[in-house]
């Protein structure tokens, strides 16, 4: 069972929220009031009066400006590591309402390059944290390992082969529209796809990890063309004779923009670590 903890923030905040107000309009004056000397508010009273102020604190933060969230997979390797707990700045694309994250106003759009944090479009319980690869209108392929955007190479430069801490990868610096940032690839050939065009309203996304990272060349194989952003690609069909489905973001879907990791804990069992301290690039 999938535990929607801003929907249950939401809820306690009504809650305290409607007692805290009935107790300073009516409560506290029958209180005052009392032939029986009883000023003291009841259980109910006392502890909403005591959590609605800094639960109505909370939902303005983590709804409006920051949002922590823990890297649970390493599909983000090595930009973020599992068990790296992150910022998400939840303005920079635009203020939304909480649990249904309908967008208020705009303030920016994603852009290329961006380490995003999104529902994921298949099953919008879940949080989903990728690079920002393609925005609409923009031309995308993939061919032996290395990305074309609208039809020119990405700069990339190998930095290490089978490194200590990925002893089955390659370890490359890419530059993505002016963002440096370092990527994992296998060195052996995997999935390529011909040249996309990503459609309005939508973006289209990738792990660092390149080949441990289910984002928008994978969730979709097998889902039918649908209002999710599962796209078929017209002209191209693989081996078996089945369309292309490509994964593409919705911008209902969006979040936010990952900007800091401010701790590392992997495990329970583990003590937390303030070192890794740093800004997302």
């Amino acid at each position: 069972m999938h535990l929607d903890f801003s929907l249950l923030l939401v809820l306690a905040t009504l809650i305290t929220g409607a007692v805290w107000l009935l107790d300073r309009l009516v409560l506290k004056k029958r209180r005052s009031r009392s032939t029986f000397g009883e000023t003291k508010p009841g259980v109910v009273v006392e502890y909403s009066n005591s959590f609605f102020p800094v639960l109505a604190l909370v939902l303005v933060l983590r709804s409006f400006l920051y949002e922590p969230f823990q890297i649970p997979s390493g599909s983000m390797l090595p930009t973020l590591k599992i068990g790296d707990f992150i910022l998400v700045n939840k303005y920079t694309y635009g203020v939304r309402l909480p649990v249904t994250n309908t967008r208020i106003f705009a303030v920016n759009d994603p852009q290329a390059g961006d380490v995003m944090v999104f529902r994921y479009p298949l099953d919008e319980r879940l949080n989903y944290i990728k690079r920002v690869i393609g925005v609409a209108g923009d031309r995308i392929a993939y061919i032996d390992k290395v990305l074309y955007i609208n039809g020119e190479p990405i700069q990339r430069e190998l930095l290490e082969k089978y490194p200590v801490d990925a002893p089955s990868e390659w370890l490359y610096q890419e530059e993505l529209n002016q963002v440096s940032h370092e990527v994992y690839n296998y060195p052996a050939r995997s999935f390529d796809f011909p040249e996309i065009t990503v459609p309005d309203g939508y973006y289209f996304v990738m792990g660092d990890n390149r080949d441990h990272s289910n984002d928008s060349r994978f969730w979709c194989q097998g889902q039918p063309h649908n209002e999710t952003g599962c796209l078929i690609i017209p002209g191209y069909e693989n081996q078996r004779g089945a369309p292309l489905v490509m994964g593409f973001v919705p911008e209902t879907t969006l979040v936010g923009k990952a900007v800091a990791v401010w701790m590392h804990w992997p495990s329970m069992l583990s003590l937390p670590r303030f070192s890794d301290v740093r800004k997302i690039k």
